[in-house]
C-alpha cells in the first residue's frame, strides 16, 4: 500500500541538495530533512509507535511539524495535526473526541494532564511522547482502510467533523491540484498559515515536488514583503487577510520573483484583490479547497477580471450546481455545490455511515451556494446555513459584509440573520470600526449599494469578531 512518507523518500532521493525549508533554524537539505525524519522514526518505533497508532502533532509552526508528521507515518501510524496557539482546553477536547492514543509533541508544546506525563523520545532532544491510553486502538480508525490523516473541519456553523483521509487520497489530491498549481523543484513558496490547517493539498504537494519551503511566522505586510525580495518568492500560499494587509501597505514593491498567488481559506472580496493587483501587479488566484475533497477548483483563467469567483474545475474533476432534487441547475442560477473527483475523504471518524451513504448521486455536497456561469467559473454566494430570508428574499451575509468592508472606518463586519415577527429575519451586522464611526452614513452607504431587505436593520460595534483557529469567521445564527 502507498504511504505519503515514500514521496518524500523519492524527492530527497532526487534533489538530496535542494532546500526543502527555511525557517527560525536555517536551511534544511531534502537530504537532511530525509536523515531527521528517519532517525526520528526509528526512535518512534521503538516507543511504540506502530501500524494503526492514533498520533496527535503538537509542535510550533516550523520544521518540527513537517519532521514530526513524516516520521509518524513512517510508522504506518495515523496523524492528527493540533494546532500549538489554540486554547488547552480545546486541545483537551479534540483530544478525548478523536480517541488518541499518544501525543507527539516538540519541546514548547509538551502536553499533559493529570496523572499523565510527557516522557522524552529516548535519544531525540526535541520530541516528547505523552501517552493516554497506550495499546488502546480507535475504533473509530478501525473500519477505515489505509487511513493517513484526520482532520477536523473548522466547525464554523456547528460541530466540527473529524475527517478520515487515506494515503491514497493525499496522492490524487496532490496530483490532481499541480495539474493547475505547476509547483517545481524551482519554486520558493512563502508559508504564512498554521500548518496544522492546511498540509496536505501545499506542505506534502510542494515536498513531493522538490519546491523550497519559507515558513514566514510574522504575519505583518513588511515582513511578508521582506521574504518574498530575500528570499525571491516564486509562490505565495495566502488568506484575503494578508492580501488585505499588502494591499494597504503604504509603500508599494516591485515583486519580479513572484509568478503566482493563490488566496484560500475563505472568499477575498473583488476590492480586497483589485487592491493587491493594482499595488503589485499581479492576480490573485482565488482556490476553493475543503477538506473532504481537497482544492478542486482555481481561478486560473479568469483572475484579473473576476478574482472573486473561485474558477472552474480542475481537470480531475467534475463540479455542479444542483437544485434540491439533485439535478444541474441552468447557467447562472443560484444552487447547491456538488462535487466528485479523485482524492475524497474516507468518512468522519464520529459518524457510523459510509462515505458513500453521505454522497448524493456520487457528489459530495459542500453546504456552498453557488452559480456558474458558461464558461464553467464557478462564484460562492454564500453557505446554506447562512443564508437570511428576509419576507421571502434571501441574503447572502458576504454580499453585505462586502458592502460595509468598504467603507474607510470599518475593519471587519459579520453579518448574520435575526427572527422578527413580521419579515421572518431581519439583517442585523457586528462591525470592528474605528473610533468616530457615523452609523447613519454606513448605512446611507449600505442604500445606495444594496436593495432595501439587505440592508441591515442594526449595527452593533464590537471590539472583535470571533475567528475558528483556521481563520474563518464563527457565524452562527443569533435568534433572538
Amino acid at each position: 500500500m502507498y504511504n505519503v512518507y515514500q514521496s518524500l523518500q523519492e524527492t530527497a532521493t532526487r534533489y538530496p541538495n535542494q532546500t526543502a525549508i527555511m525557517d527560525e533554524y536555517g536551511a534544511l537539505s531534502y537530504a537532511e530533512l530525509l536523515q531527521t525524519t528517519d532517525q526520528l522514526s526509528v526512535l518512534l518505533r521503538q516507543a511504540g509507535i506502530g501500524q494503526g497508532v492514533f498520533v496527535g502533532l503538537l509542535t510550533d509552526n516550523n520544521r518540527h511539524f513537517i519532521i514530526g508528521l513524516y516520521a509518524a507515518i513512517a510508522c504506518d501510524a495515523v496523524v492528527m495535526p493540533i494546532f500549538h496557539k489554540q486554547k488547552t482546553a480545546e486541545t483537551n477536547k479534540s483530544i478525548v473526541t478523536a480517541e488518541i492514543e499518544v501525543v507527539l509533541s516538540d519541546e514548547n508544546n509538551r502536553w499533559t494532564q493529570e496523572g499523565i506525563t510527557a516522557e522524552p523520545v529516548a535519544g531525540d532532544t526535541i520530541f516528547s511522547l505523552t501517552w493516554i491510553q497506550k495499546g488502546i486502538r480507535s475504533e473509530q480508525l478501525a473500519r477505515f482502510a489505509n487511513p493517513a490523516f484526520v482532520r477536523f473541519t473548522s466547525g464554523t456553523t456547528g460541530l466540527a467533523k473529524g475527517v478520515v483521509i487515506s494515503h491514497e487520497a493525499v496522492w490524487d489530491r496532490i496530483e490532481a491540484a499541480n495539474i493547475a498549481l505547476q509547483i517545481s523543484k524551482d519554486d520558493r513558496v512563502l508559508w504564512v498559515f498554521p500548518m496544522a490547517y492546511h498540509f496536505i493539498v501545499s506542505i506534502v504537494l510542494y515536498l513531493r515536488h522538490g519546491a523550497t519551503i519559507i515558513i514566514n511566522n510574522d504575519f505583518l505586510a513588511e515582513e511578508i514583503l521582506d521574504s518574498v525580495t530575500k528570499h525571491e518568492v516564486t509562490f505565495f500560499y495566502c488568506a484575503p487577510m494578508h492580501l488585505k494587509l499588502l494591499g494597504a501597505y503604504p509603500e508599494p514593491r516591485e515583486l519580479p520573483s513572484l509568478r503566482y498567488v493563490v488566496s484560500t481559506t475563505t472568499g477575498a472580496s473583488y476590492a480586497v484583490c483589485k487592491a493587491f493587483e493594482d499595488k503589485y501587479h499581479l492576480p490573485v488566484h482565488q482556490a476553493f479547497g475543503i477538506i473532504e475533497v481537497g482544492l478542486p477548483m482555481v481561478n486560473t483563467v479568469d483572475a484579473s477580471a473576476h478574482p472573486d469567483a473561485v474558477g472552474q474545475a480542475l481537470a480531475a474533476y467534475e463540479v455542479s450546481v444542483l437544485d434540491e432534487e439533485g439535478q444541474k441547475l441552468p447557467v447562472d442560477v443560484i444552487g447547491r455545490l456538488g462535487i466528485k473527483g479523485p482524492g475524497m475523504f474516507d468518512g468522519y471518524l464520529q459518524s457510523p455511515h459510509s462515505k458513500i451513504e453521505r454522497l448524493e448521486n456520487g457528489y459530495f455536497m459542500t453546504g456552498d451556494l453557488a452559480i456558474k456561469d458558461k464558461r464553467g467559473v464557478v462564484t460562492i454566494k454564500g453557505r446554506e446555513k447562512n443564508v437570511i430570508i428576509v419576507h421571502g428574499n434571501k441574503v447572502f451575509p458576504t454580499e453585505v459584509e462586502e458592502v460595509l468592508n468598504t467603507h474607510t472606518q470599518i475593519h471587519q463586519s459579520r453579518v448574520y440573520g435575526q427572527k422578527h415577527p413580521l419579515f421572518g429575519e431581519v439583517v442585523v451586522a457586528d462591525v470592528v470600526a474605528s473610533e468616530g464611526l457615523n452609523i447613519e452614513v454606513l448605512l446611507s452607504s449600505c442604500r445606495q449599494k444594496l436593495s432595501s431587505y439587505k440592508v441591515p436593520q442594526r449595527v452593533q460595534i464590537v471590539e472583535e469578531i470571533e475567528h475558528t483557529a483556521s481563520g474563518k469567521i464563527v457565524r452562527e445564527k443569533k435568534m433572538s
